[in-house]
């Protein structure tokens, strides 16, 4: 892994002189045998303009915790030339500085996001136990999934980093205020029909469990679904977030019952549950939601679908190819104010070359058939005193040559390059020839990367769908809900490529951030849908489809709408680390999950199940009901089968 020094004149704009150069090459001579750094650096070569002079130091892969002090030593020897001033560019800077961003973030992160959902669960429920009794849930959920994670860490079962740790932290937290606020509600109303706290919960838990549980399920098969990942970190993520799903299931189905069995309504003070006359939960804006969706339905969902597909057209026009390195961080980071040195005083790729080895009886042919490539400015082999001239260096019957780039190296002309050079050297005859380096090992992320989202969204969407036809007894609905969950993450993604662009100033994004919006959005954002069918089901048993979709409507209306708004903000709280990917992240995330609460879950779906009617069922025992009336629940007897429409969350 290279780090590349850059010296300018502590005089701005004055040419660097060469007794500068030699004492630059001194010090990158001097490094040779320090810990950390392999092989021998190269001399310093000055800029064309005669302002900058530039060595690169190879420092050996894997150094962990341990490469901040290797940098810092480097620094330090750099700092030696006199009159100049030195600066760290290149991979190992940027992973340094990567490093520094998650230091200490663990904190903040948490901070933020229970502080951003205790004010949005006080604001909505206005109580005052209820909001802390959830957060201690959650915060019990994280830290017994911190504990399992951490053993499963240290006997190398699981791999954590703090891109891990941090998004770990945003799942449980949301998850577990997700299925906490979906019990809180139906035992809320549940309690204002039975009167007696034990009765209450006991209803409340037996029509929660399934959405509650079949929702987790469908998060963790989706997480760990990025096992079929071929890149490290998406296999990392997998487990982990997995484990924090299933401890936030645990965490609303135990201790929250148990807490709220002990405080009855106190929980809820100073509100007071009541039950509503016409057993709809109530009215209010899901009322008027409802009967809009009944007194028009083909309309609306023609208009809501018509929105979605708009947005979902500039889908494409999201470029996930990765990010330049000054692109990198959303703040000033060190090593993108020396990449940006470095770009002002030598051009395209001279500080990260493509790597090639082949056989030493090779070497001319393939030097020939690389620098013949297009986009390759130049060609050289290294020896044993460095670069460039000498003998070639020969280890083991090979040679390294280094092919310097015209582009950039965090160029998509430079990966074409890439693609091109491997071709040509590959070509040669006997050559063994391998290319790497920093643009190939990005070219090969981007490409691994596609091939992930190519076998692993198809992967997802068939979990989520049996899990569906499971818990609906359905074939139809569950491919209805697939493909507007699906539909919406083509929106969101549509957005996001607009805001990214035209708002934020981002040229793209990193290669896996549709990946992971893809198995947070849609594994999060059909959810909703469960929630809001499982009730629809539920009353449809009771009193028809056409009922039972205005029922469940309003009465899940509020809490499903508080759930995702709670959810969107806890992850819009990565956006304080300060790394593009996360932010990406982020809007994707929060943006999509509003996008899914207030248009797809509130309006589409309901519209569309309300026009098909029945049939959509099918080929469940609903489908069969006879004029949209009542279907076999209508033979239920006693309290649970007389009551009007309450919850399922």
């Amino acid at each position: 892994m290279p780090v590349i020094l850059v010296w300018t004149s502590e005089d701005e704009g004055s040419p660097v002189s060469e007794a500068q150069r030699e004492a630059a090459t001194g010090a990158l001579a001097s490094l040779s045998g320090t810990e950390g750094v392999i092989g021998k650096a190269s001399p310093a070569l000055p800029s064309e303009d005669g302002l900058a002079l530039q060595g690169i130091v190879q420092l050996s892969p894997g150094l962990g915790d341990e490469l901040p002090t290797v940098l810092e030593k480097v620094q330090e020897t750099g700092a030696e030339v006199p009159g100049t001033t030195v600066q760290l560019a290149g991979p190992a800077a940027s992973q340094a500085d990567l490093s520094d961003a998650f230091a200490g973030i663990d904190g903040l992160l948490l901070g933020v996001a229970l502080i951003t959902v205790l004010v949005i669960l006080v604001l909505v429920y206005r109580s005052v136990l209820l909001p802390f009794l959830i957060i201690i849930g959650a915060v019990f959920a994280l830290g017994l999934a911190c504990a399992i994670v951490y053993v499963l860490a240290d006997h190398d079962i699981v791999r954590v980093d703090g891109q891990v740790q941090g998004i770990l932290s945003i799942l449980v937290i949301g998850a577990a205020t997700d299925y906490a606020l979906l019990l809180t509600a139906r035992f809320r109303e549940e309690l204002a029909i039975q009167g007696d706290r034990v009765a209450a919960m006991r209803i409340a838990l037996r029509e929660s469990f399934g959405p509650i549980t079949a929702s987790a399920a469908t998060v963790a098969a989706g997480l760990l679904a990025l096992l079929l990942s071929d890149l490290t970190n998406n296999r990392a993520l997998g487990p982990v977030g997995a484990i924090g799903i299933v401890c936030s299931v645990l965490s609303a189905l135990t201790f929250l019952p148990a807490a709220l069995v002990l405080l009855g309504r106190k929980a809820y003070w100073p509100a007071k549950p009541r039950p509503a006359e016409d057993g709809t939960g109530g009215h209010g804006i899901w009322s008027k939601v409802a009967a809009l969706v009944d007194r028009s339905p083909r309309k609306v969902w023609a208009i809501t679908l018509a929105a979605l597909v708009a947005c979902a057209a500039f889908a494409p026009t999201l470029t996930s190819k990765g990010v330049p390195l000054d692109e990198i961080f959303v703040n000033d980071a060190p090593s993108v104010a020396a990449q940006e040195t470095l770009s002002e005083h030598f051009p395209g790729g001279s500080g990260n070359p493509v790597v090639i080895i082949a056989a030493a009886d090779r070497l001319d042919a393939v030097s020939e058939a690389a620098s013949g490539t297009d986009g390759v400015a130049s060609v050289a082999a290294v020896s044993e005193g460095g670069r460039p001239g000498g003998a070639p260096l020969v280890v083991d019957g090979k040679v390294r040559i280094d092919a310097t780039l015209k582009d950039a190296a965090d160029s998509d002309s430079a990966k074409e390059t890439v693609a091109a050079l491997r071709d040509a050297v590959h070509a040669v005859p006997d050559s063994d020839a391998l290319v790497g380096g920093y643009t190939a090992q990005q070219y090969d992320t981007q490409r691994t990367a596609e091939a992930d989202r190519t076998l692993i969204v198809p992967v997802v969407l068939a979990i989520i769908l049996v899990i569906l036809v499971f818990l609906l007894r359905s074939l139809l609905m569950p491919v209805l809900l697939v493909t507007t969950v699906a539909l919406n993450f083509l929106a969101t993604l549509g957005i996001s490529s607009l805001v990214f662009t035209h708002v934020f100033g981002f040229s793209g994004t990193d290669s896996s951030v549709p990946l992971y919006g893809f198995v947070f959005l849609v594994a999060l954002g059909v959810d909703y849908n469960i929630f809001l069918m499982s009730r629809v089901r539920e009353e449809s048993l009771r009193h028809g489809t056409r009922e039972g979709i205005l029922r469940g409507l309003t009465t899940t209306g509020g809490v499903i709408t508080s759930a995702g708004v709670v959810l969107a903000a806890t992850f819009a709280a990565l956006g304080v680390i300060p790394l593009a990917f996360l932010v990406q992240i982020a809007f994707i995330v929060a943006f999509g999950v509003l996008l899914d609460t207030l248009v797809v879950r509130s309006l589409l779906v309901p519209a569309l199940v309300r026009d098909i009617g029945p049939t959509s069922w099918w080929p469940g025992a609903l489908s069969r009901e006879g004029a949209d009336g009542g279907g076999e629940g209508r033979t239920k007897s006693g309290a649970d089968g007389q009551r009007g429409a309450t919850p399922a969350a």
